[in-house]
C-alpha cells in the first residue's frame, strides 16, 4: 500500500499542491486513451491504493469512489481515436494528461508524470518511471483513468457487440483481431493500429477457417 511519503518529498514553501497524472489505453486497437490528474490532501492514506494494474476490477471500482470523495481535486480527460491517428499515441497520451491537469479545480504547483517523458506541461514536472507503484497521487490517477476507460469500453461493446469490447477492452487479442478482419473496423478503431490486417492476412484467414470449421460451417 502506498502512503504520502513519495509525493511529500517534492513539497516546499513554493510547492503546495503536487499532482499525479497517468493514462490508460495506450495499447488497445480501439477507443480513446484516457488520462487522469489527481491532487490528494496532505498526509492522507487510502487503504489498498496501488498501481491499477495490480488491482482487481472490483477493488479498482471501490478505490475510484474513495479517490473521488477524498481528493482535493481530480480531473479526467481523453484523446480520441482520430487524434491518436493524427498525432500518434505518445503525443495523444501526453495531450490527454495535459487536458486532465487543465481541468483540475486546483491548479498544481508541481506535476508527477507516470513514465519517462515530462515535456510540454505548463507546470514544473518530473517523469517517474513506474510511478503508479511509487506515488500515491499517480496511483490514484491511474485508477481513475483505468476505471473510466473500462466503463467506456462497456459503452463501445453495447454499440458494437460484434467486437467483444466488454471482454478484451480493445486490446489486440486473437479474438479482437479476428473480429476486425471479419467485420472491418468500426468508428472506434484506431486506423493507425490496424496494419496487421494486411501484414497478417494469411494468419487471419487461417484463424477464420478454424473458427468456421469449429462451428461446422
Amino acid at each position: 500500500m502506498l502512503d504520502y511519503s513519495f509525493d511529500d518529498q517534492f513539497k516546499s514553501e513554493d510547492i503546495r499542491y503536487v499532482c499525479g497524472t497517468d493514462e490508460a489505453g495506450r495499447g488497445p486497437l480501439a477507443g480513446p486513451v484516457v488520462a487522469a490528474a489527481c491532487i490528494l490532501p496532505d498526509g492522507i492514506v487510502i487503504e489498498g491504493l496501488d498501481d491499477s494494474k495490480k488491482l482487481t476490477e472490483k477493488k479498482r471500482e471501490k478505490l475510484y469512489d474513495q479517490i473521488c470523495e477524498k481528493a482535493l481535486a481530480y480531473s479526467i480527460a481523453l484523446s480520441t481515436p482520430e487524434e491518436i491517428d493524427e498525432i500518434n499515441i505518445l503525443e495523444a497520451s501526453l495531450m490527454a494528461m495535459r487536458r486532465s491537469i487543465a481541468g483540475l479545480a486546483i491548479l498544481p504547483d508541481f506535476v508527477l508524470v507516470d513514465g519517462n517523458i515530462d515535456r510540454g506541461f505548463l507546470q514544473p514536472a518530473k517523469a517517474v518511471i513506474g510511478g503508479d507503484a511509487l506515488s500515491q497521487s499517480i496511483a490514484a490517477a491511474s485508477i481513475l483513468a483505468k476505471v473510466t476507460r473500462d466503463r467506456l469500453c462497456l459503452e463501445m461493446d453495447a454499440a458494437y457487440p460484434q467486437y467483444g469490447f466488454k471482454k478484451h477492452k480493445g486490446y489486440p487479442t486473437k479474438a479482437h483481431k479476428l473480429a476486425v478482419f471479419k467485420h472491418g473496423p468500426c468508428p472506434e478503431h484506431r486506423r493507425s493500429f490496424l496494419s496487421f490486417l494486411e501484414r497478417d492476412r494469411e494468419k487471419l484467414s487461417g484463424w477464420l477457417r478454424e473458427e468456421e470449421e469449429s462451428c461446422g460451417l
